[in-house]
Formats: C-alpha cells, sequence, structure tokens
C-alpha cells in the first residue's frame, strides 16, 4: 500500500532548523518527522524535493503525475483546469486495478474525474478558509487507515497554502496550521504502527508526506525561486529494511538536530517521483515519464529488499545488498527503455525535435548501457567470492557500474529535455513580431500626421520645443524597453520606472531653475518620488507577507517606540481616517466638477455610502466587533458587495449620462472633466476596497502625482504658448502607473498575484466573478484608472469664459494625441517585451520570468488598447 499526504510547502518546514544559518518561527515544527529521520535511520528519510518551474499547483501536480516537464501553457488552465488526457500514474493505477482512495483538494476530481474508488472532494480557491478542505481530510484519513479497500490513499491538505496566501510563512495562523499537522502525523504514524505487524494492513505500506512546490515568504508560488523550486518529501516504511540499505542512502548532508541525533537529508527531483512511484507499485511508467527511479526513495520500501532469484540465470546466493542493486538495475533497464521509447516517437512525431547531435549523444548512451547489460549479468554470476568482493569496492562494481550508465543516460536526456524542450516556431514569431512593430510605426505615423494638422498655424514656430520633448520622452521610454533584455532589470522593473520618472521630474526642476520659475509642484513631485521609491522597495520585496498594513510591516519600527498596544491601535485606525481623507478630497472634486444636480447627488451619494462600507469593512476585521458576529459577518461579506453594486450602478449611470445627456450647453472642458470625474467615482472604490488597508495611501500617491503632472503641464503650456499635448506628461503619467502596480505589492510573475483579493466579500470560488477581481485589482491602479484619467492631461489652460468652437476642437485634438501617445508607449514597451523574450527565449530564466513578463505587459496592451477604444468613444 502506498499514502501519500501532501502537507507542507517550504522545505524548511520539515528540515531542522540546525540546517540553516537562521532560526525562524516556522522551523521545528513537524517535531515527529524529525523525530523518525533521525532515530529510524533505515525506514525514515527527508528529501529536498526540487521542482521544475512554473511552479503553480496545477502544473505541479500534472508533473508530478505524468512525470514530464510543466507546461507554461497550463498556467491558463489553474482556475478550471480540464482532465488529464496524457498518460499519468493515475490512469496506469487504474488500468491494472489499484484501488485509489483521495480526500481534500478538489483539484485532483478536474484533473482524474474517473480514477478514484472513493473521493472526498472540498473546495479549495477559497483561499482565506483555512480549515474547510483540513477538517475533510482529517474526517476520513484515520478511518480509512484501518479499512483494506484501498492500494494509494492520496490526502491533500490545503491550510498551509492558504495560510501562505493570506498571512504569509511568518505569522500566527501558519504556525498554528503547522503544529495542527504535527498532531495528525503523530495520529497517522501511530496507527500506521500499529497495524504494521506479519500479516498486518499495513505491513508493506509506505508513507509520504510531501509538497507539490515551494512557497516564498509572502506564501505565493508560480516563479522559479529557489524558495518556489525547493520543497520537502518525507518518506517512512513502519517495515524497516535491512540496514544494507545505508549503503544506498546519502550521507553527504548530515547535521545534529535540535536533540543532537544526527539526521541526513538527501536531494531528488520531483521529475522522479513518477518513475519512482511506478517502480515500487509495480505498474508501468507513464509514456510520457523522463525521470529516473530515484535510487534512495526506492530503497526505503521494504518490498524491493525480499531476496529472491529473479530470472532463469539469476544467482543462487546473493547478499541483501548485491540482490537489490540487481533488481535496482533491472528496474532502470525497464525505466530507459521507455524513455527511449518516448524519445523515438517524439523524434518521430515532431516538427523540430531535438538536435541531431544532442540526440545522438542520447543514443549512443543508452546502446552503450544496453550493451553492457548482459555482460554484467553474466560477470556477476561467475564467481562466489570474487563478485562479492568487487561488490563492496564500490567503484568497481559491474552492477554499480550498470547503474552508472544507466543513470547517465536518463540524467543526461533530463538535463537535454530542460534546455531544449520547447518548440519555437520562429517563423510564427517573426510574422507576430513584425506585426507588433508595423502596428507600432502605424500608430507614431498616425500621431505625428494629427499633431501636425491639429497644430495650429500661429504656433508651427514652436514645434522645436514640441520635438525636443518628443526625444527626450522618447529616450526615456527606449531605455526602460531596452532593460528588459536582462533579468535583473525586470525583477527591478519597478525601481527602474521610478528612476525615470525622478529623472523628469529632476529635468523638470533644472529647466524651472534655469528660468528662474521654480514651482511648488515641482518640490512635491520630487518628494513624491522619494516616497514611492520607498513604496516600491515594501511592496517589491517577497521577503514581507501580504502587502498591507500589518504588525510585520516596516513600521513595526514605530511599534517599538511607542509600544504595541498603541501601535495596534493606530494600525487599525490610520488606514480608515486616510481613507476618510481621500473620501473629503472626492467630495470636494465632486462638488466643483458636477453642475447637474441629480448627476451630483447620485454620485454624491453613492460614494458616501461606498467608502463608510470600506471603513465598516475594514473596522470588522478588526477586533471592535470580535464579539458581534452578525455584525462582523455583514461586514466582511455584505459591505464589498455594497461597494461593487454602487461601483457597477455608478457604471451604467455615467455610460448613460453619455449617451442621453444634452450637453451643449456646456463647455467642450467642463463636460470631459464631469465625465472623468464619474467614471473615476465609478471605478475607485472598489480598486480601493480590493487594495485592502494600503488603498487610501495609495490613492494619496496617486493623486498627488496627478495633481502635480496637471498643474507643470498646464503651466507649461501657459508660458509657451502650446496647446498641444505634453508627451513628457503621458510619459510621467505612464511611469506613475507602472510605480503603482509594485508599491502595491503586485509583480510580474504569477507569485505575484494576490489572490486573496478575488475572494474579498465572497467565501465561494466562481470562475468569472473571482476571476474579474482579481483582474481589477492586479490592473486597477496601473491600467483603469490611469487610462480613464488620462483627460485630465488633455485638457488645455484657457483663460476666458466665453464659448468657443475653435477651443471644443482644440481639446478633443489633445484628448485623442493623449490617448494615442499612451498607447504608443505600452505598445513600443510590449513590443520590446516580445523581443526580449524571442532573444532569450533559450535563459535559464525564460519560463520563470521572462515568459511572466510577457504575458503581463500582452493581456496590459490588450487591455490598454481596450480601454483606449471604449474611452474615446466615452469622452469623445
Amino acid at each position: 500500500m502506498q499514502l501519500c499526504n501532501l502537507l507542507p510547502r517550504r522545505f524548511d518546514f520539515v528540515a531542522p532548523s540546525t540546517f540553516f544559518p537562521e532560526k525562524h518561527p516556522w522551523m521545528d515544527k513537524l517535531q515527529v518527522l524529525q523525530k523518525l529521520a533521525a532515530s529510524e535511520k533505515t525506514s525514515a528519510r527527508i528529501f529536498k524535493a526540487l521542482a521544475d518551474p512554473p511552479t503553480t499547483s496545477l502544473q505541479r501536480l500534472k508533473a508530478l503525475t505524468t512525470g514530464g516537464l510543466p507546461t507554461f501553457i497550463d498556467v491558463g488552465n489553474s482556475f478550471g483546469a480540464p482532465a488529464i488526457v496524457e498518460d499519468n500514474i493515475m490512469h496506469q493505477l487504474v488500468k491494472n486495478g489499484k484501488r485509489v482512495v483521495m480526500m481534500g483538494d478538489d483539484t485532483w476530481i478536474q484533473l482524474y474525474p474517473e480514477h478514484f474508488n472513493k473521493s472526498f472532494p472540498y473546495p479549495s480557491f477559497n483561499v482565506k478558509d483555512l480549515d474547510t478542505v483540513d477538517n475533510g481530510v482529517i474526517d476520513h484519513l484515520l478511518p480509512s487507515l484501518h479499512n483494506n479497500d484501498w492500494d494509494v490513499l492520496i490526502a491533500h491538505f490545503l491550510g498551509v497554502d492558504h495560510a501562505g496566501h493570506i498571512f504569509g510563512v511568518d505569522s500566527t495562523p501558519m504556525i498554528q496550521k503547522l503544529e495542527q499537522y504535527n498532531k495528525i502525523l503523530e495520529g497517522v504514524i501511530h496507527t500506521l504502527r500499529s497495524l504494521s505487524k506479519p500479516g498486518g494492513t499495513h505491513e508493506n505500506t509506505l508513507l509520504l508526506v510531501m509538497g507539490d512546490h515551494g512557497q516564498t515568504l509572502n506564501g505565493d508560488h508560480g516563479g522559479g525561486t529557489a524558495e518556489e523550486v525547493e520543497t520537502s518529501l518525507f518518506a517512512w516504511s513502519p517495515k524497516a529494511p535491512p540496514d544494507a540499505v545505508l549503503s544506498v542512502l546519502d550521507h553527504s548532508s548530515c547535521n545534529v538536530d535540535l536533540h543532537g541525533e544526527e539526521l541526513c537529508i538527501s536531494t531528488m527531483q520531483q521529475l522522479d517521483f513518477a518513475a519512482t512511484i511506478s517502480a515500487l507499485l509495480g505498474i508501468p511508467f507513464p509514456f510520457g515519464s523522463i525521470g529516473r527511479v530515484n535510487p534512495e526513495l526506492y530503497a526505503l520500501s521494504t518490498g524491493t529488499w525480499v531476496n529472491q532469484t529473479m530470472g532463469t540465470d539469476a544467482c543462487t546466493s546473493q547478499n541483501d545488498l548485491e540482490a537489490w542493486m540487481r533488481r535496482y538495475a533491472e528496474v532502470l533497464c525497464v525505466n530507459c527503455w521507455q524513455v527511449k521509447r518516448y524519445i523515438d516517437q517524439y523524434s518521430a512525431a515532431s516538427v523540430i525535435g531535438f538536435p541531431s547531435e544532442d540526440l545522438q549523444y542520447i543514443t549512443n548512451l543508452y546502446s552503450r548501457a544496453q550493451a553492457n547489460w548482459s555482460a554484467s549479468l553474466r560477470f556477476t554470476c561467475s564467481s562466489e567470492t570474487g563478485s562479492q568482493e568487487k561488490l563492496k569496492e564500490g567503484k568497481g562494481s559491474v552492477l554499480l557500474q550498470q547503474i552508472d550508465a544507466y543513470t547517465d543516460f536518463l540524467q543526461n536526456f533530463a538535463k537535454l529535455a530542460r534546455s531544449a524542450w520547447t518548440e519555437f516556431d520562429l517563423w510564427s514569431m517573426a510574422i507576430g513580431l513584425l506585426l507588433m512593430i508595423l502596428s507600432v510605426i502605424i500608430q507614431a505615423y498616425t500621431l505625428v500626421k494629427l499633431n501636425t494638422i491639429c497644430q495650429p498655424s500661429d504656433q508651427k514656430s514652436a514645434s522645436s520645443i514640441i520635438i525636443r520633448k518628443l526625444v527626450f520622452a522618447f529616450a526615456l521610454v527606449a531605455i526602460r524597453a531596452a532593460s528588459f533584455l536582462s533579468n535583473s532589470y525586470i525583477l527591478a522593473e519597478g525601481r527602474v520606472a521610478n528612476f525615470l520618472l525622478a529623472t523628469s521630474c529632476i529635468t523638470s526642476v533644472w529647466h524651472s531653475m534655469v528660468k528662474g520659475k521654480f514651482s511648488v509642484e515641482n518640490l512635491v513631485f520630487l518628494l513624491l518620488n522619494i516616497f514611492a521609491r520607498f513604496g516600491i522597495e515594501i511592496g517589491m520585496s517577497k521577503q514581507l507577507p501580504a502587502p498591507a498594513i500589518t504588525k510585520d510591516h516596516s513600521v513595526s519600527t514605530i511599534c517599538k517606540i511607542f509600544g504595541a498596544n498603541s501601535c495596534n491601535i493606530l494600525l487599525e485606525i490610520l488606514p480608515i481616517i486616510s481613507l476618510a481623507f481621500v473620501a473629503y478630497i472626492i467630495l470636494k472634486c465632486l462638488s466643483h466638477a458636477i453642475c447637474q444636480s441629480f448627476l451630483k447627488y447620485f454620485v454624491w451619494c453613492g460614494t458616501i455610502v461606498s467608502y463608510v462600507s470600506i471603513a465598516f469593512h475594514w473596522a470588522s476585521e478588526t477586533a471592535l466587533f470580535s464579539h458581534a458576529g452578525i455584525v462582523q459577518e455583514f461586514g466582511r461579506s455584505l459591505a464589498p458587495r455594497f461597494v461593487y453594486a454602487i461601483g457597477g450602478l455608478s457604471l451604467a449611470i455615467s455610460v448613460l449620462y453619455r449617451i442621453f445627456s444634452t450637453s451643449d450647453h456646456l463647455k467642450m472642458n467642463k463636460r470631459i472633466t464631469i465625465l472623468a470625474v464619474v467614471m473615476l467615482c465609478s471605478w475607485s472604490p472598489t480598486i480601493l476596497v480590493l487594495l485592502g488597508k494600503q488603498g487610501p495611501f495609495v490613492a494619496l500617491i496617486c493623486m498627488t502625482g496627478a495633481w502635480c503632472i496637471i498643474k507643470l503641464q498646464q503651466k507649461c503650456q501657459r508660458e509657451s504658448g502650446l496647446s498641444v499635448a505634453d508627451p513628457v506628461s503621458v510619459i510621467q503619467w505612464s511611469f506613475l502607473a507602472v510605480c503603482l502596480f509594485y508599491l502595491t505589492g503586485h509583480w510580474c510573475t504569477f507569485d505575484g498575484l494576490r489572490y486573496g483579493a478575488a475572494f474579498i466579500g465572497f467565501d465561494h470560488f466562481h470562475i468569472i466573478r473571482q476571476g474579474l477581481l482579481l483582474s481589477i485589482d492586479t490592473f486597477g491602479v496601473s491600467h483603469i484608472l490611469p487610462i480613464l484619467s488620462l483627460p485630465f492631461i488633455a485638457m488645455v489652460w484657457y483663460n476666458t469664459t466665453s464659448k468657443d468652437d475653435g477651443l471644443k476642437d482644440v481639446i478633443l485634438n489633445n484628448v485623442t494625441q493623449v490617448f494615442l501617445m499612451y498607447g504608443l508607449v505600452t505598445a513600443i514597451t510590449a513590443t520590446m517585451t516580445i523581443i526580449c523574450v524571442t532573444i532569450q527565449r533559450r535563459h535559464l530564466m525564460v519560463w520563470g520570468l521572462f515568459a511572466p513578463k510577457y504575458v503581463f505587459d500582452v493581456i496590459g496592451l490588450l487591455l490598454t488598447d481596450l480601454l483606449i477604444c471604449l474611452a474615446s468613444l466615452y469622452y469623445n
């Protein structure tokens, strides 16, 4: 029997803290595993299991069961995965009459809908729910251990994954979960031990406690960092193998645990898991498996040490180690044959396949290994004493040499597959790239042509100013785009954008000082860049949990000064006070912007109710309403839904107002201002509630930056007399949006998605609803709000109150130019990303960093184009 528990995520959840330079609170919580590994060295072992990126749950489960490398395209199926059609160990288990029982994460049912004799699935996408899945597994796990109606039992816990996503690794809920798992494992091990006597139910059972991927300190995963790819696997056999197993196990990484007992840790590739489990259960290897049967994990199973003759030419007298090595060599022989069969069929069917030189090298390795196999079998039985002496010599053993030959073949092919597995259709890539470049050229030509047509004749002499601004703006965009060639600069994209934004600000300050007209807006903008830089450092740092104001935030320094109690009260009240200040600013703008009574009344009331609901939602998460269950439930669930509903209704009202209102009596700049304010008031409360308690501070930075950019542009227009859109202001607007993306704790990797935001106001998963909320949270401050507020920087300073048809045309032309400029900046950035990904397609970090960056930028480009089209229809 095989028992598989999917529990821990990080390697340091299982390994003793003595193996690490620094001890952390989450370490040494799974004491039962550490004690077994130290006291029962022949039957228990801790492994560092290395996963292949990307490390989303679906990809890892699929790779674990098929034995292949994860594919990047499967990321798109993470929410609503289709059944796996590739050959896998679950299919082979059913095909060979093995009985499988599953309990826990319902992703297993989606992937393998007809493979379980019994299943107890529980919904897995509510990351705020730490207990439902775990409690369901606990209810069925121990009773199932007493039954003899299964050959493989899978118990998939989710508490540590959800606790990491919501609270981070260094948090009380995470530690409580680990302590709970330790008690569960104690009960499982006690039950297995009591039923493992000769003839008992679990005499030949192997317990595996493993994670499918790692976690960053903020609890996320999906990328290829060491924290995300390093997870743990613990194996224990209730019936101990012979002492000869110690000759197989690795002793290169040993240390003492907290109790002074020596404990050794091995390393294995998760790629080898499917092949090893197949060999242990006696089922065929999955067709697409390219892993190797891991010798240490294979040796821990008692059944592999049964000393019996195999085949007609088997030796009549063998010691335990010799018999095991012979059996393992035979398993590797079948393992290599299966991988070679897959190579041949893949090479025949693939359009591109593997490089001929590499394929020939792999083929030669296999041929040499197979040529020596018959000779090795005859030699091991040719003499009774000589061969045993050679076995003891280690490297001189012919069996060891044969095992090394098979291992060399399997490891070299796995290395080749990792480096050259993906097929790149260079012609299609070139066509797509040319289309992107062509679209950039067309946008740039349209923008230049529009500027030439719309520029008033009396401003032709000022074209040199526009050219200088265009050159400077293009230089900033080109510098940022070129930085995507380096994986280090992609990781530091927020810092790069902030640096370039500060550069444009310093240039403006220098230009103003040369003219002797230094303004307060320049000073405020400079200070804002400094604050934004610190915010980006916090938001981009993976050393922090969720990007919210919590006890783990950097403001904990203040807590040391004022005391813990005062600090906790401050951290609970400060976001609400900041929210009230943001609401005051917005209501003040509403009073001056909207003149129609009905629209003004509706937007005013909707804004007040939305912000009160947000404040009530945050207050319900504090200790203030901890004893008022109904009030707390209303605040946590219904208050955010009020915000969403009011936002949707305001959005509909704004569109209806745009369609049916008669605004001929309004000046064009007044009309566009009303439309923009109503649109922003519709979106901002939803984005704020999704951002969490950091939202008001982000909103203040956003509004202050926008105010500075608008004021500086109007001042420049006033001084130069130009009435055309300023390209530098558009670039600053774009860079500010990028800064806000990283400041709010997002990254262009899949572990940068804040999944918890998708469940604000909801407990159950619905793919459209949660997908929409996650998209709004991800792109709200970086795309939605910046694009919808672009008309503010298109407003022309005009010092008369008379109605002027010429002014209407100028404003409309400016709005069009601003939208085109912003779209061009995004298109240039996305095109350069595509170029960089094409160049770096064989880079070590292509799937962990370059490909996610490509996905985010392409989605951002599509969203930008869509929003610009809709906004152009809305404002014009």
